[in-house]
Order: structure tokens, then sequence, then C-alpha cells
């Protein structure tokens, strides 16, 4: 039972972690192409919102639910497909966490832009392309893990 318990939690996590990636990025796309700093700045709002209670949440308990996993199979933490997806894992947290505050910033500037009736901000567009592009590392290190976890190849 606490096997299946921790395993439900394992993909729970990762399925939290995918999805909320995926749904912050169509939405403050969606946002950025209609080019309204107010529809920006709210939805940016959302999406920070979102970051800290989903995928933050998920983020924290990702670790421990797969250690005590390994734990409860008998496997170790030094088998090369562990040892992988924890490389990918801090490398996803690397681009990650400027995303955070990236998306913190654009809400502030799109909101300050949407309060004075002005377009968004060079500043705003030279962090979205950043923020977009920082996307892919991140989200692509993600979908390795999850990959890795069902494989479990054996290098």
């Amino acid at each position: 039972m606490t096997y299946l318990l921790l395993k439900f939690l394992h993909i729970l996590g990762a399925t939290v972690i995918l999805g909320t990636g995926a749904g912050i990025a169509f939405f403050m796309l969606m946002a950025h192409r209609s080019r309204d700093a107010g529809f920006v700045a709210r939805t940016a709002g959302v999406v920070v919102l979102a970051d800290f209670v989903f995928t933050a949440t998920a983020v924290v308990l990702q670790p421990v639910t797969g250690y005590l996993l390994l734990r409860a199979t008998g496997q170790s933490l030094f088998d090369a497909w562990v040892i992988a997806s924890l490389v990918l894992y801090v490398v996803a947290g690397i681009f990650w966490l400027p995303v955070v505050w990236m998306q913190r910033r654009m809400r502030d500037l799109a909101g300050e832009a949407a309060a004075a009736g002005k377009p968004l901000p060079a500043a705003y567009h030279k962090l979205f392309r950043l923020w977009f592009i920082f996307g892919f590392p991140g989200f692509g290190s993600v979908l390795a893990i999850v990959w890795l976890m069902i494989a479990k190849p054996s290098w």
C-alpha cells in the first residue's frame, strides 16, 4: 500500500510539473500575442500564482517521493538512470528559477504599462524572449526525466 501511494504521488507530481509548465507556456504565449498590456499583466499574475502553488509544491515533493520509491523498491541512488534524472532535475531548476523571476518582472512591467495606458515596453519584450528560450531546456529536461522514470534504462 505504501509503495502504491508513493508511486501515485510521484506520478502525480510529474504530471503537475508537466501540466502546469505546458499550461503556463500556452497562456503566457497567448497573452503575449494579444499585445494587450492589461491582459498580459493579469495572465502573468495567474501564472506566477500557479507556479508558486502547483509547480513549486511538486518540485519540492518530487525528489522526496522519488527517494522513498527507490528505497521501497531496493533500487540504488547510483543507478545511471537515477543519476541522469537528478542531473536533468538540476538543469530544469537552473532554467526554471530565472523563469519565475522573469514572469514576475513581466507581470510588473505589463501592469505598469497598462496603468499608464502605454504599450508593452522593450524590457518586457526582451524578458519574454529570454523566458521563451529558457523554456526549451527547462521543459525538455522534465520530459527526459519522465522518460527515464518510465524506461529505467540500464546503461
